[in-house]
């Protein structure tokens, strides 16, 4: 194999799991693998001198180039990540490292004024509560009495509490599969389904997008648009204030016709009635179960993270209301908190499948906590 195969294959490799999984594991792995090219050229530099071909030389300048591009194309992701969460790095996390980092005594004073800090963060009264003894617990343990080590203490516990295992949607292979998304008015949520509808169709998938929130004709006109973007096929009522259920059912009568791999059902996101609100996702659950079977599907929960705890409240709801199988917090690159991401993984014990950045397509990103968490504290 030539080194400039090799090379394309290291290349794609990398950006694919930046774009994708963001996999930290695979990326040191590959780490390793750009070590060994860059050995092979230095070896080549020293070889150089003696060479008299111009091919060569020019040769060996393309390979520096490649190794260059795959180095900015790694630091570039993390970078992107990083300042897309400027607010939150500037606001709870500078907020923790100035109540920690610096002191002479670990006392009960700074156990005091960090709980403080992480509820006005949005963590919520629960979650800092068991931030905070799991915190003594472990200084003791450890016996720990530099603030530095404290600050790295507490990045570790924060880590933990957001759940890590099935952050990836579950999509399978040869079958139908089908994300039903729920959320209140105003949180993104119909800019989310189009963002993920934009992701399958870039990666060859016929996908269909349900447009089940029938009572706001805006909600409509906005997925439409995002549907012929998104190159997805739409489905929808013909009427204003139609019959959500018939949406959904004429949605996968489509997908099966047409032999979708990803259905999106949109859904409506009023919550001034509980009642209404279970009685509308139970009859859409029971339709999608009846045309399915028995099958996995993915429910989704989008919270716009500037909500601080309404979003857990809301999540709270939701999942009364129909079974979540994960999170989608949106406008994270718009807040100073963020303590969202940790509170409502930690409470309701369920992953955060992608996390909003911004406005592009791109701005929806699959959710790494190690990967956020390394953001927001360095």
């Amino acid at each position: 194999m030539s080194f400039f195969k090799k090379i394309f294959g290291v290349k794609k490799n990398v950006e694919e799991n930046y774009q994708a999984s963001n996999d930290i594991k695979k990326i040191e792995i590959e780490e390793q693998a750009i070590e060994l090219v860059e050995s092979t050229l230095n070896e080549e530099t020293s070889n150089e001198e003696t060479s008299k071909n111009s091919k060569e030389i020019i040769e060996f300048e393309e390979k520096k180039e490649v190794i260059t591009e795959i180095k900015n194309t790694k630091k570039g992701f993390f970078s992107s990540l990083k300042d897309k969460l400027f607010n939150s790095r500037e606001g709870l996390f500078k907020s923790i490292k100035a109540t920690i980092l610096g002191r002479a005594i670990i006392d009960n004073r700074m156990y005091e004024e960090l709980e403080e800090v992480l509820i006005q963060s949005d963590i919520g009264m629960e979650t800092t509560i068991k931030i905070i003894e799991t915190l003594e617990k472990e200084i003791d343990k450890r016996k720990i009495k530099n603030s530095d080590e404290v600050y790295l203490v507490l990045k570790e516990i924060m880590e933990s509490l957001i759940l890590s295992e099935n952050n990836e949607l579950k999509i399978f292979p040869d079958r139908m599969n089908v994300i039903l998304v729920v959320g209140v008015n105003g949180v993104g949520k119909t800019t989310t389904i189009g963002k993920l509808a934009s992701k399958y169709t870039n990666e060859g998938k016929k996908v269909i997008i349900g447009a089940a929130d029938t009572f706001r004709a805006a909600a409509v006109e906005q997925i439409e648009e995002w549907a012929k973007r998104s190159g997805a096929t739409l489905v929808k009522s013909e009427k204003d204030g139609g019959d959500p259920g018939a949406v959904v059912f004429d949605t996968l009568k489509r997908a099966e016709e047409e032999r979708a791999d990803i259905v999106i059902i949109d859904t409506a996101g009023r919550l001034h009635n509980k009642i209404n609100l279970m009685a509308e996702l139970e009859k859409i659950n029971t339709i999608i179960k009846k045309k399915i079977g028995d099958v996995e599907y993915e429910t989704l929960l989008v919270i716009d993270g500037t909500t601080g705890q309404n979003g857990l409240i809301q999540a709270k709801l939701f999942n009364e209301a129909t079974k979540l199988t994960g999170f989608i917090i949106t406008k994270l690159d718009g807040t100073a908190k963020g303590g969202i991401v940790f509170s409502v993984s930690e409470t309701l014990k369920k992953p955060i499948k992608y996390i909003g950045v911004g406005e592009k397509i791109e701005d929806l990103r699959e959710f790494n906590s190690k990967e956020y968490v390394e953001a927001i504290f360095n």
